[in-house]
């Protein structure tokens, strides 16, 4: 079993910053990949920012230069600074994983979080 807990979330001013935590847990071989998503009243899912398989990270072009996403591998844990909120980055907000949770299988799983709200409002 593996699990991902999210942290952090709330209601912010315009303007103002949150930090969001996703902490796996569980079975846990290996991480390949692990990002936020969000998801506005009425829109589809979509990417905040990630890291990659390959290393890299990705973020959505909306976030680029106000959220930075870092990580602390010795904790299975992937954050989000969130600075310069704005009104429409109000959305629950997931945290994705793939994971190969058993040395013996090399299969990689795609798990989410249970979501945390974000609200930015005046």
């Amino acid at each position: 079993q593996v699990q991902l807990v999210e942290s952090g979330g709330g209601l912010v001013q315009p303007g103002g910053s949150l930090r969001l935590s996703c902490a796996a847990s569980g079975s846990i071989f290996s991480i390949a990949a692990m990002g936020w998503y969000r998801q506005a009243p009425g829109k589809q899912r979509e990417l905040v920012a990630a890291f990659t398989r390959g290393g890299s990270t990705n973020y959505a072009d909306s976030v680029k230069g106000r959220f930075t996403i870092s990580r602390d591998n010795a904790k299975n844990t992937v954050y989000l600074q969130m600075n310069g909120l704005k009104p429409e980055d109000t959305a629950v907000y997931y945290c994705n994983a793939d994971i190969r949770p058993y040395v013996s299988d090399y299969r990689v799983y795609a798990y989410w979080g249970q979501g945390t709200q974000v609200t930015v409002s005046s």
